[in-house]
């Protein structure tokens, strides 16, 4: 029985022109920053010295300079990146632009040492969820219809669940948010293209869209979001969420086997109980 292929969410060579437009506009770093800014503090809690680290990133050359010494290869299907090579690899700001981001980690995993670190960076939960109200009333307003432009964001519940389908130990999910300030929706737009993450999925419209729609929508968003230390400006939120996993190893901690406790709970709680009173 033969199966229909499943249909692409993402245009690759169309996110990859909007990537190389990006770096020759070079406006493509400011969330790359912060995301990079957060790992550095993350990693200065762990108390290892990493030799081997990689970073797989749509934006190498951004990278390559925050971690001199790194492997650093494109987030392609196949991930250039040797097996058991890295004690610790970076997936940095593209796993959302991924068609299947559980490979993507899997190949992560593989290229760790035992007990080697993967740390995860990509926009998730609630980011630009006021632009995507926005545009999705003033189209169904305008046209009578929708069309995809704003990429489908996971929930932090979700992705961290992706640690442990990929083998990775230790999961740990964690959100930071920002909010950014814009004049109004075509100098979000703006600087959406210029970050490289404009509209690039499969399904989306492939001719400009009405003026109309995206007068409405501006004024939606001027309406709903406005900028609290600005009112004539918008404001809207990105989400970054951190993915934390290890290598599995013999040396980390391992839970009880259930049944295993050598006291019961209740006992406990009434000790306690006991020695309040």
């Amino acid at each position: 029985m033969s199966h229909a292929p499943r249909p692409q969410l993402i245009d690759r060579p169309a996110l990859l022109r909007q990537r190389a437009r990006a770096l020759r506009q070079g406006h493509a770093d400011l969330f790359h920053q912060i995301a990079a800014d957060e790992i550095a503090d993350r990693l200065a809690e762990v108390n290892r010295t990493f030799t081997a680290p990689a970073v797989v990133t749509g934006f190498p050359d951004l990278w390559s300079a925050r971690f001199p010494g790194a492997t650093v290869v494109p987030d392609d299907e196949i991930v250039a990146l040797r097996p058991g090579a890295h004690d610790l690899v970076i997936h940095a700001l593209a796993l959302h632009w991924a068609e299947d981001p559980v490979g993507q980690i899997v190949q992560a995993a593989r290229a760790l040492r035992e007990d080697g670190l993967f740390i995860g960076v990509l926009f998730g939960g609630q980011t630009l969820s006021e632009l995507r109200a926005a545009l999705a009333r003033a189209e169904a307003e305008v046209t009578g219809g929708l069309s995809p432009r704003v990429l489908p964001m996971g929930e932090i519940r979700d992705l961290g669940g992706l640690l442990a389908r990929a083998g990775l130990a230790l999961p740990v999910a964690d959100l930071l948010s920002q909010r950014a300030s814009y004049r109004d929706i075509f100098h979000l737009a703006r600087d959406l293209r210029a970050m490289g993450e404009g509209n690039a999925m499969a399904a989306r419209l492939r001719q400009p869209t009405r003026r109309a729609v995206l007068a409405r929508a501006g004024a939606l968003l001027a309406q709903d979001c406005p900028d609290r230390d600005d009112p004539s400006r918008i404001s809207v939120g990105f989400d970054l969420v951190f993915l934390t996993g290890w290598a599995p190893s013999d040396s980390q901690p391992k839970p009880l086997r259930p049944g295993s406790a050598q006291a019961r709970l209740a006992d406990a709680l009434n000790a306690a109980r006991k020695q309040e009173e």
